[in-house]
């Protein structure tokens, strides 16, 4: 069954394509570097350590310390976690992260 996603268009789905495309972390700065500021990449960055911290079951304290994340940040990430797509955690599987 395939996923119905909130944002899925024509150009989302070329972009998804451009990413699964790119072979090794060299090619992935090179195109991120490209297509994103250095703030937004560090943004997703904090985001996916963030969900890590959630995972250990770090409290919202330490996860604010060693991040630098707001706590309406981890808590929507918290919130992902629980009740979103299953994105993080999916990602997070097949990093080995989590069962």
């Amino acid at each position: 069954m395939e996923y119905n996603s909130k944002i899925k268009s024509k150009a989302v789905d070329e972009f998804f394509e451009a990413v699964l495309v790119l072979e090794n972390l060299e090619e992935c700065y090179r195109f991120f570097e490209d297509i994103c500021t250095i703030k937004e990449i560090q943004a997703i960055a904090q985001r996916l350590e963030v969900a890590k911290l959630l995972k250990a079951n770090k409290t919202y304290n330490e996860i604010e310390e060693e991040t630098g994340a707001s706590t309406a940040t981890i808590s929507r990430i918290n919130r992902a976690l629980n009740y979103g797509a299953d994105g993080y955690n999916l990602v997070l599987r097949k990093l080995g992260i989590i069962e």
